[in-house]
């Protein structure tokens, strides 16, 4: 139990707005081992923090990100929105979970894992997505830690497992039982799950035996874990 890796979920959401330098840090001061965010990139090739297409739930700006500069996304949100230049700094010397969400866009793909590696966080960052997303990631770098996130009961297949090459296989924690725990062990993977939330939950995904919890209150889920 003490060996799971605690993930905060866009940082740490119940504290601070989620995907900001504030709710990283603030995931971190929490105990998290990593921090988990999402990076979409903007109209003249920057990856920002932002989960969804638009401004409009967090910053209350209904215009898309791809139509905006990295320049107008930082004045219509008063700074608020971070590069991922930004992100990599705040969380200096700890593990990054980079998901990249909507449909797969080896463009962006490829800029992310350059601005990865050119600000040298490989070691320390990995990827997570849908199979679509994470062969383009897999493209870009043939050496990227991925954690391929499965929606479904049914395995991946294997042709799917051989082209992503995942270390990880990151599964909707409803999901998650003692047999999938076990099957995904016996294939020679580690499991990742994502995002419970009330304290049942986690003890039941530690008690089963995964290997990571991606969850928006990271602190209760270390405290549970450093319980026992």
């Amino acid at each position: 139990m003490e060996n799971v890796t605690a993930v905060g979920h866009r940082g740490d959401p119940y504290r601070a707005r989620e995907n900001t330098v504030d709710s990283l840090r603030s995931a971190l001061e929490q105990g998290a081992d990593a921090v988990e965010f999402d990076v979409r990139v903007t109209r003249d090739g920057v990856p920002v923090l932002l989960h969804d297409e638009t401004l409009q739930r967090l910053w209350e700006v209904d215009r898309p990100l791809k139509s905006l500069s990295v320049e107008e996304v930082r004045g219509l949100t008063d700074g608020g929105v971070p590069t991922l230049v930004e992100a990599l700094a705040a969380t200096e010397g700890s593990r990054v979970m980079i998901d990249l969400p909507g449909a797969a866009d080896p463009r962006a793909a490829r800029r992310i894992v350059e601005v990865i590696r050119e600000y040298g966080a490989d070691d320390r960052a990995y990827y997570c997505a849908g199979a679509d997303t994470m062969l383009a990631v897999r493209a870009a770098d043939p050496s990227a830690e991925i954690a391929l996130t499965w929606t479904s009961l049914a395995p991946p297949r294997p042709a799917v497992l051989e082209a992503v090459r995942p270390r990880w296989l990151n599964y909707r924690f409803t999901l998650v039982d003692r047999d999938l725990v076990a099957r995904v062990h016996r294939d020679g993977y580690l499991l990742s799950v994502w995002t419970p939330d009330t304290r049942r939950s986690m003890r039941r995904l530690l008690d089963l035996g995964v290997d990571s919890v991606t969850t928006n209150r990271v602190g209760v889920l270390c405290g549970l874990r450093k319980k026992g």
